[in-house]
């Protein structure tokens, strides 16, 4: 067939093109050194029959007609709309404008997480597979290398993933069977307990809120079944009816076992179980909890214990039936655990073995690996139900439940409120009177009296535009009011540890008025050379002798030193200074108070405590202690000061006296300091050599 001008013309324009890519006569690409980035490109279309004009309509069984048909898919790729047809310069390109099925997506993209609620892309399809084949071989003897694996995983993708990836595999592990070995629940819940230590506390506080979730759906299932008679073609006998809520609970108690949650949770969950109805799942319940962790929460909270079987025995009189024996055994445990008579493998699970090994293990952590968390998630029940209203609270890691700033700011205010009733001027005659002998410091006395809140007094008292020098007072002022309250107010504490947070001068601020209390407290060489020079000049507001300076100002400042070295705000360093075999007794008084503090506030989130016995933290979490101490042995002349403080100043105990509990308390602290210094200062030595 004679081929037209326009075809000719056509042929003519598609060879010219060719020449420019590199390509000779047949469609052959010509061998450069230069790449032009189009190799890909034409490779598909050759693969595809689309090269050197794509083939005639004839050879692929098409009509013209259907040239603008719609194109589903091209060589595997999905595109918006078909390829463009090569025209020559007298024929306009056209494309077209049909709808297509389906998108086209980068190869760049194509391996990219998918969106949420669409299905999983191909990588955390991968990713599941792997940590399901960790999860699987999880055992005592390889835990450590299942944890060096999962830390590499965490490192190659996103975290998000990792975590809940985990979270729904052992969620599913556990609920897709029937009854589970208690040491089977133990390898998990410690699994998941290293990671708290090792990953943080997002890990943690995804997990549990997920599995009290999952744990509250199956408990509502299974008595919204065992409530109604079983249906004939019921997929399940009633006798294995709930045991999934059964093994979620056993994971939970199993998790306060190793300390990733507190006792706070636990008694929530069991005085939900008692707000319903006695049945055998709630009995059933409450008994696995009992065995498994009977001795930690009568421990912890003996008088909410005592709460909880005056619940147990209230409903099961008011009920006034026959109880069963499954009841009956219940409450004899109760009492029993009430009246410390219950024997420890009467409260032990089957895996309890396990569990004291596995505790040893998770002990061990914190000598071989850095640890991010140190404290159980002190979080409740109400946390965790209205997380969505209050915010997530462990994002930033706080066991507060909402914002108590915003929850006071919308309460309403007394009439006769410290704010209103005081007027301005009335606050200046009041800090002339307390020894503010500036107008700098008249100026901080009134906001710190005046402001609603600790954010409020340093938001306000930056607005006071104070220069580097004019700022140190504000911590003098701080100070000598936390001195002079006639009982400790957590408040100045907090304001100071905010001041720390936003700058570093107000730390080195910190050291010095605790170098200038000590002076006051007798210790004229403290403070170095040079400070000791200029402490004449030194306006202050209190008096240098030791003896005037009344207990209530001493343990006051001490409570505060004692926080602010707790959470990290100041370090033991600001101690270097002291020299601990020649304190005088005002000043060893001080330090022992401070010691004490510093014990107690590094076992709660509280800067308020009750006076007395009832100070004293539930828990005893060594990893905060150790890393507090082990700080403090950077510094070996320190370290040994510290050491021979505590061996002296605790080492008297009063065995049978109301103070016994306090001695008990402060004798395993001291215990842990000191041997957290020794521990440390050998490391430093070793790596000095």
């Amino acid at each position: 067939m004679r081929r037209s001008r326009d075809e000719a013309e056509e042929d003519a324009y598609i060879a010219y093109l060719e020449s420019k890519l590199g390509y000779s006569k047949g469609g052959k690409r010509k061998k450069s050194n230069v790449g032009d980035g189009l190799d890909d490109l034409f490779d598909l279309t050759e693969s595809v029959g689309l090269a050197d004009g794509g083939g005639s309509e004839e050879e692929e069984g098409q009509s013209p007609d259907d040239s603008d048909g719609e194109y589903e898919e091209w060589g595997g790729v999905e595109l918006e709309s078909p390829p463009l047809q090569v025209a020559s310069s007298s024929t306009p390109v056209t494309t077209n404008a049909s709808p297509a099925k389906g998108k086209y997506v980068p190869p760049h993209l194509r391996n990219a997480p998918a969106p949420v609620d669409d299905q999983p892309s191909e990588a955390q399809l991968r990713l599941r597979k792997q940590l399901k084949g960790l999860l699987n071989r999880v055992s005592e003897q390889n835990m450590t290398s299942i944890l060096d694996t999962i830390e590499g995983i965490y490192r190659d993708h996103r975290r998000n993933d990792v975590t809940c990836t985990i979270t729904d595999l052992i969620i599913h592990g556990i609920t897709d069977h029937s009854s589970l070995l208690d040491s089977f629940v133990v390898l998990y819940a410690t699994l998941v307990s290293a990671l708290h230590k090792i990953i943080g506390i997002e890990f943690a506080a995804y997990f549990v809120q997920d599995t009290v979730a999952s744990y509250e759906k199956h408990y509502t299932a299974a008595s919204t079944q065992l409530s109604h008679p079983p249906a004939p073609d019921a997929q399940k006998p009633e006798e294995e009816v709930g045991k999934e809520c059964q093994n979620l609970f056993i994971l939970i108690s199993e998790l306060y076992n190793f300390q990733v949650i507190s006792c706070v949770l636990i008694y929530d969950l069991i005085r939900a179980l008692l707000s319903q109805d006695v049945t055998e799942l709630n009995v059933e319940l409450l008994l696995k909890i009992l065995r498994s962790s009977g001795q930690q929460l009568r421990h912890d909270d003996p008088s909410a214990l005592k709460d909880i079987i005056d619940i147990v025995q209230n409903k099961l009189t008011a009920k006034g039936e026959t109880l069963s024996s499954r009841a009956q055994f219940m409450i004899e445990t109760l009492t029993n655990l009430k009246n410390n008579k219950l024997k420890r493998n009467a409260t032990q699970n089957q895996g309890g073995d396990a569990v004291e090994r596995m505790k040893k293990f998770l002990s061990g952590l914190s000598k071989k690996r850095h640890v991010l968390a140190h404290e159980p998630l002190r979080v409740s029940l109400d946390d965790l139900h209205s997380a969505e209203n209050k915010g997530k609270w462990w994002l930033v890691g706080a066991a507060w439940r909402g914002d108590p700033l915003v929850d006071q700011q919308n309460e309403p205010k007394p009439a006769d409120s410290q704010a209103d009733s005081m007027s301005e001027s009335a606050l200046m005659k009041l800090a002339r009177q307390q020894g503010m002998n500036t107008d700098i410091r008249r100026s901080i006395f009134v906001v710190l009296m005046s402001s609603e809140d600790y954010v409020d007094a340093c938001e306000r008292l930056s607005q006071l535009n104070l220069s580097e020098v004019q700022q140190r007072e504000i911590v003098r002022v701080l100070l000598h009011c936390c001195g002079n309250e006639k009982s400790y107010n957590p408040y100045y504490t907090l304001v100071g540890q905010q001041l720390c947070r936003v700058s570093h001068s107000h730390k080195i601020t910190i050291q010095f008025c605790l170098w200038d209390f000590l002076r006051d407290l007798g210790e004229t060489t403290v403070g170095g050379a040079e400070v000791i020079k200029n402490a004449g000049a030194r306006e202050d507001f209190g008096t240098s002798d030791g003896t005037k300076i009344a207990t209530s100002r001493l343990k006051n400042v001490a409570k505060a030193y004692g926080w602010w070295i707790a959470k990290d705000s100041v370090g033991l360093a600001i101690l270097k200074p002291v020299d601990f075999t020649i304190l005088k007794p005002p000043a060893r008084a001080f330090l022992k108070e401070l010691f004490t503090q510093v014990f107690i506030f590094s076992q709660t989130s509280k800067p308020l405590l009750a006076e007395g016995t009832k100070s004293l933290p539930t828990t005893r979490n060594r990893g905060s202690l150790e890393e507090i101490f082990l700080k403090g042995s950077r510094n070996e002349t320190l370290a040994m000061g510290i050491v021979y403080f505590l061996s002296e100043a605790f080492r008297k105990q009063n065995k049978g006296s109301r103070e016994s509990k306090v001695d008990d308390f402060t004798l395993w602290a001291t215990g842990v300091a000191r041997e957290t210094l020794r521990t440390g200062v050998d490391v430093v030595l070793d790596l000095k050599q």
